[in-house]
């Protein structure tokens, strides 16, 4: 299904190997919490897209850890932005933007976070709306 949504939305979407199942498990024991269940499934299908001018639409599953990890340990970025918990980061714009499920509270919307003012905003109603709007449209500020 997650295949079919990327290439429909941009048939030039570059789809890697399905992420396996040992790989998830680790991810989200190291995460401390479970993957939204859209980005588990479509990690299970593919591990990672990238869309137009070799943007990391969604990111293998090793880089959605260590973005993670990295966001909400860095004790600079703790000095510079607001905290990133209630955050999954999964895929970026290329330029330095990134896309994320808000976790508290659960829901299945997308935000984006803009590194330039720390502003997180909704961009998204769910996987399917991300994909379609992001990689349908071309440009790196889909979103703006």
């Amino acid at each position: 299904m997650w295949r079919e949504a990327a290439l429909e939305a941009f048939p030039g979407t570059e789809l890697r190997s399905p992420a396996h199942m040992a790989a998830l498990a680790d991810a989200e024991h190291r995460l401390g919490r479970e993957l939204p269940g859209a980005l588990r499934q479509l990690l299970l299908e593919c591990d990672g897209m990238i869309g137009h001018s070799a943007v990391d639409t969604v990111w293998p599953v090793e880089q959605i850890v260590e973005q993670n990890l990295l966001f909400r340990t860095d004790s600079s970025f703790a000095q510079l932005y607001m905290p990133f918990d209630a955050l999954l980061f999964f895929g970026d714009n290329g330029g330095g933007d990134q896309f994320a499920f808000v976790q508290t509270p659960q829901r299945p919307d997308i935000f984006v976070w803009e590194h330039e003012t720390d502003s997180r905003r909704w961009v998204a109603g769910d996987l399917t709306d991300y994909l379609g709007r992001s990689l349908a449209d071309g440009s790196d500020d889909w979103y703006q």
